[in-house]
């Protein structure tokens, strides 16, 4: 009997090798679906003597993007949320996260601001508070500020159309 614990081990890892391999690397679950969105007071991007809470966006359905400067991803994925917010009325708030306040500013003057504002996390403990591990990272939030859904990585034309409008569509509509 103790011959077969090996072949028995080694079927396992294989199997679990095999469903991770299958698995999408977007989607990673966030302990945050479901629940309220955390917390935070965060100074405007462009205005430093302005704070924006958690609180005062209640009541509205929102996307938290999360993004750099420094980011090459977000990079790729600015043009898309600009594009859409000329169209769209929906309230993008941009969560700059670990960045210096300069160049955050330049890199909105130079590709366009489709943020209704952006905040400035310069050390990232918002962003950790969400869960960021990486940039971009985007948060669709409910009116009554849960965390409906997290998009991992860049979002690109498709994601927005299929995935995100619809969302945030659906969640306008609730009371």
């Amino acid at each position: 009997m103790s011959r077969f614990w090996p072949l028995a081990i080694f079927f396992g890892l294989v199997a679990f090798l095999y469903v991770g391999l299958h698995r999408d690397p977007h989607e990673v679950p966030s302990p945050l679906l479901g629940k309220p969105a955390p917390a935070f007071a965060l100074t405007r991007l462009d205005d430093p003597s302005t704070t924006i809470t958690k609180d005062q966006l209640l009541g509205h359905v929102y996307m938290l993007n999360v993004w750099a400067s420094w980011c090459v991803s977000c990079r790729d994925e600015h043009p898309v949320l600009v594009e859409y917010v000329r169209k769209h009325p929906v309230e993008i708030y941009g969560l700059d996260y670990k960045d210096t306040r300069p160049e955050a500013v330049a890199w909105l003057e130079q590709l366009g601001n489709p943020y209704k504002a952006a905040l400035f996390d310069s050390d990232g403990r918002v962003g950790i508070d969400y869960g960021v591990y990486g940039v971009p990272e985007t948060f669709i939030i409910d009116k009554k500020g849960v965390v409906r859904y997290k998009q991992t990585g860049p979002i690109s034309p498709e994601v927005l159309m299929n995935t995100l409008a619809p969302m945030i569509e659906n969640l306008q509509k609730e009371s």
